[in-house]
């Protein structure tokens, strides 16, 4: 069996309750992991005038991946996000968002399974913003065609490695015909290299009714930065919620694996929230690492758990605390 060293980033609000039991069901999967706890956050800024220490920044960069609890970022003033801050600094430039239909949570589709792919250092979250004028803000949207290229080369590849059928550009390349413009035909570049997998481009508005009105005939989408942060939460409220949502952060060097939602802090200590989207996230970082045994045993304990609805968290219905519903999950896979 293989040993790995992984960073543990449990952030702050939930984020170090929902951590440490998913390290509870990781740990009881069977995989072999030594984790090495560090700091990220706004209790990081109190303490060593950083979000992200140097010392949390080297065990990464050691390391090459992560699992990482949600953090807070300040609305309107304040420091720039933790979470962009990583992703440029060891240059994530792919986030993946699974979303697939939980049947227990009882949704009005009866398939959803969509992959998104989500450029993820350019756009307007490359955060080049100014001031024109007292009453002027202006945001600079950045669009490169390496950038653009990359991403769409790992959507395709992930796409072909597992099977699915189709993929979707998301743009408006009808308004912002160069960025936009730019992005689309970047995709179409690379789709001349992908003749098993259907490419198709989508405009962004027509995208968002269509995700609504008929989820189960998308498979695949890959979007610039804004608006997959934005559809890929449309994504994990048609399936149940982002306490659901895991995700990947993606580069060349290292990856980081975090849940789409925010660090609930109204919620710390009281060992309520789910720790599904930590946990899921969990489960693609081990299979990631080739530990698809060890992955496939927590899903079936997850789905056995979920099938079950004995010890549900309030989100899926349930009165079950994080413990619970995480020591649910480790009895569950005692028997799959």
């Amino acid at each position: 069996m293989k040993k790995h060293v992984i960073t543990m980033l449990p952030g702050e609000g939930t984020g170090p309750e929902i951590c440490e039991a998913v390290r509870r069901v990781i740990d009881h999967s069977g995989v072999d992991i030594t984790w090495e706890y560090e700091e990220i956050g706004l209790d990081c800024l109190k303490e060593h005038g950083t979000l992200l220490p140097e010392k949390t920044i080297k065990s990464i960069a050691k390391n090459k991946i992560a699992i990482k609890g949600p953090t807070t970022t300040p609305v309107g003033t304040g420091h720039k996000s933790a979470n962009v801050t990583l992703r440029k600094m060891f240059d994530l430039y792919a986030n993946v968002r699974p979303a697939k239909l939980i049947p227990v949570l009882k949704r009005p589709w009866d398939k959803i399974d969509i992959l998104s792919f989500r450029e993820n250092t350019e756009d307007s979250y490359a955060a080049i913003e100014h001031m024109v004028s007292d009453e002027v803000a202006q945001c600079l949207k950045v669009i490169t065609w390496p950038g653009s290229i990359r991403i769409a080369e790992f959507a395709f590849k992930w796409a072909r490695a597992n099977n699915r059928k189709k993929m979707q550009c998301v743009h408006k390349a009808n308004i912002m015909k160069m960025t936009d413009g730019l992005f689309l035909e970047a995709f179409r570049e690379v789709a001349k290299n992908y003749p098993d997998i259907v490419a198709e481009d989508i405009i962004v508005d027509n995208c968002s009714m269509q995700l609504v009105r008929n989820p189960g005939q998308f498979d695949c989408l890959v979007l610039p930065n804004l608006y997959g942060d934005i559809l890929s939460d449309l994504c994990a409220g048609l399936v149940g919620g982002l306490g659901f949502a895991p995700g990947a952060n993606i580069g060349d060097n290292c990856s980081i694996f975090e849940a789409v939602h925010g660090s609930a802090p109204k919620y710390a200590g009281m060992k309520k929230v789910n720790p599904s989207a930590v946990l899921l996230s969990g489960v693609m970082m081990l299979k990631w690492l080739n530990e698809h045994e060890a992955a496939t045993r927590i899903e079936k304990g997850v789905d056995k758990v979920l099938a079950e609805a004995k010890h549900l968290t309030y989100d899926a219905g349930g009165t079950a605390s994080t413990d619970e519903y995480a020591d649910a999950i480790i009895k569950a896979m005692e028997t799959v």
